[in-house]
């Protein structure tokens, strides 16, 4: 396989687990809630996801498994900020670090733990293509599921009766609920979802990224997974890209010292979150075209006897 060609795949699997979460956060964002838990939902996930496979030797319920965790999480803030109305900033930020917490306490045991040999043969006759055969053979299906899941969350969100609802849900709450929507049932529903993608995430990324369980392996990646979402203006087309721009630039590191490109590894390695600081303080100098895009609701509790 030619480098750029292996390059390409890189960044198409280094960018899967940033893409689903990032998925997840925007659609729970356009109903107006900010979950800042997401790097601890996906730390739970990967030890969840990596456990379940360990045990039934099933990749496909690992996978299961830690959308579950997510989810089961994105419930457990859902009951604080939306039953309870709790600041979502500090209850998300608690949530971050419970799950970095947890995963640490339950991943103790399975530290240099190896999971069984995955089966690849389903991609028989693709590898023949021409050109782009051997990279989409080196592709996971799940690569190809967060593609899906995108243009899935495009067409949900500006071609669909429910994704109108959600969007009012998260401009104006308040005339929402004088509509008779359920805020709370709508935005807990967002919650899950965005809860299971972030969960699908960290699986994939402790089973089939990286198949081990290593503490804290999530590197920042619930956190640069919120930054691409403003970064994108709140854009699934634009998460997408900001998502593999995020996956090009930290394979592009590997791939220029493989190349025997003489940079400080320290250097090479802290490339991606430079790149991601600059690109939102370019955009952060541009506040009025972030608070057109933003949803108006996004971070502010809803009483519906307010």
């Amino acid at each position: 396989m030619d480098w750029p060609v292996a390059l390409l795949v890189a960044t198409l699997n280094a960018g899967t687990p940033l893409l689903l979460a990032a998925i997840g956060i925007l659609v729970h964002e356009k109903s107006g809630v900010v979950n800042l838990g997401i790097e601890g939902m996906m730390l739970v996930a990967a030890i969840i996801g990596f456990v379940a496979v360990l045990a039934s030797g099933s990749y496909a319920f690992g996978l299961v498994a830690g959308a579950l965790a997510g989810a089961a999480l994105a419930a457990l803030f859902a009951l604080f900020a939306l039953g309870l109305h709790a600041n979502q900033y500090a209850t998300g930020l608690a949530l971050a670090l419970f799950g970095a917490g947890l995963s640490a306490f339950l991943g103790m045991p399975y530290s240099g733990a190896s999971l069984p040999a995955r089966d690849d043969s389903g991609f028989a006759g693709i590898a023949e293509l021409p050109l782009l055969g051997p990279a989409l053979t080196a592709l996971h299906p799940i690569v190809y599921l967060a593609l899906l899941l995108a243009a899935g969350v495009y067409w949900f969100l500006f071609h669909s009766r429910g994704g109108l609802v959600l969007r009012a849900v998260g401009e104006s709450p308040q005339s929402a609920h004088a509509l008779g929507y359920s805020v709370r049932g709508v935005r807990f529903a967002a919650l899950l979802f965005g809860g299971a993608c972030a969960g699908l995430g960290g699986a994939f990324l402790s089973t089939i990224y990286t198949p081990l369980w290593a503490e804290g392996m999530t590197a920042g990646r619930g956190w640069i997974a919120l930054a691409v979402v403003v970064f994108a203006t709140w854009r699934p087309a634009r998460v997408v890209l900001g998502a593999y721009l995020f996956g090009g630039v930290t394979m592009l590191q590997l791939h220029l010292q493989g190349l025997g490109v003489q940079v400080a590894s320290q250097l090479m390695s802290m490339t991606p979150y430079l790149a991601t600081i600059v690109v939102l303080a370019l955009i952060s100098r541009n506040p009025t075209w972030i608070r057109l895009n933003m949803p108006g609701s996004l971070g502010k509790p809803f009483s519906p006897n307010a």
